[in-house]
């Protein structure tokens, strides 16, 4: 499998002189082409500094990241602004939609960022949004839609550039449980039929047995690691729960 993510050895420190906090202790893990792998841990545990430094919103202190075999901790501010353009994909916990754009804008703005033609832009839009059920919505403005059809748009438009990974964190946590199964569905459908590599960061149990591997932090550091395989989804969100409770995490009983 291509190695699609490289983390070997990251450490972040918060802080100055006397104040000090190691929120990432020399954590060293992969991301194969393809896989779809959620960041657990407690409140403080470094799962969302983790995604922050891999999107480059932090800074690391030590350590090296690469996608697709280049490293991208030591670029400078314009290439990293260009990284995040063309390599990542978002998905946020609320949305983050420009509330003054139709959703048709909100999911072609990265491909203008990019100069892409409005020929290819236009025959991504239909294929992306056909895939994910929201063409009909395109013409709407993000405030008529629903929760779910927003995370849905969001997920449009984190698809739309192709990039190398889509980095997800929390995406559930501003939707019920009845939208949240929905977007988990987008989400593996995304990975399994349409090839998308996703990291994303919940505390959810029933949220990341969606994914095929689960990586458990404490302290900065991986405590544990949950691969699903064969079993089912009811078995992962089992396993879950019982690496949760040893953890001390919150887990989600949902």
């Amino acid at each position: 499998m291509k190695k699609r993510l490289q983390i070997e050895q990251v450490t972040k420190y918060y802080g100055a002189e006397a104040i000090i906090t190691k929120a990432l202790d020399s954590i060293s893990f992969e991301v194969g082409d393809g896989e779809f792998i959620a960041i657990m841990g407690a409140s403080g545990s470094g799962k969302s500094t983790l995604l922050n430094c891999i999107a480059t919103i932090d800074r690391i202190s030590a350590g090296n990241i690469l996608l697709d075999g280049e490293q991208i901790s030591n670029k400078k501010e314009r290439e990293l602004a260009d990284y995040r353009r063309d390599k990542l994909g978002f998905i946020f916990q609320e949305y983050n939609l420009l509330d003054t754009l139709t959703v048709e804008e909100n999911i072609t703005l990265p491909l203008n960022l990019q100069g892409v033609s409005l020929k290819e832009t236009e025959k991504r839009l239909i294929d992306i949004t056909d895939k994910l059920g929201i063409h009909e919505q395109l013409k709407k403005f993000p405030m008529a839609l629903s929760g779910g059809q927003r995370q849905r748009v969001a997920c449009a438009r984190a698809l739309i550039t192709n990039p190398s990974i889509i980095l997800a964190d929390e995406p559930t946590g501003a939707l019920d449980s009845a939208n949240s199964k929905k977007l988990m569905e987008t989400l593996l459908f995304m990975n399994e039929q349409l090839h998308s590599t996703i990291l994303m960061v919940t505390h959810d149990a029933l949220v990341g047995s969606f994914a095929k591997r689960v990586l458990f932090l404490k302290d900065g550091k991986i405590w544990n690691e949950l691969f699903r395989g064969n079993q089912s989804q009811r078995a992962m969100h089992e396993d879950i729960l019982a690496t949760m409770a040893l953890l001390g995490g919150e887990g989600h009983v949902s």
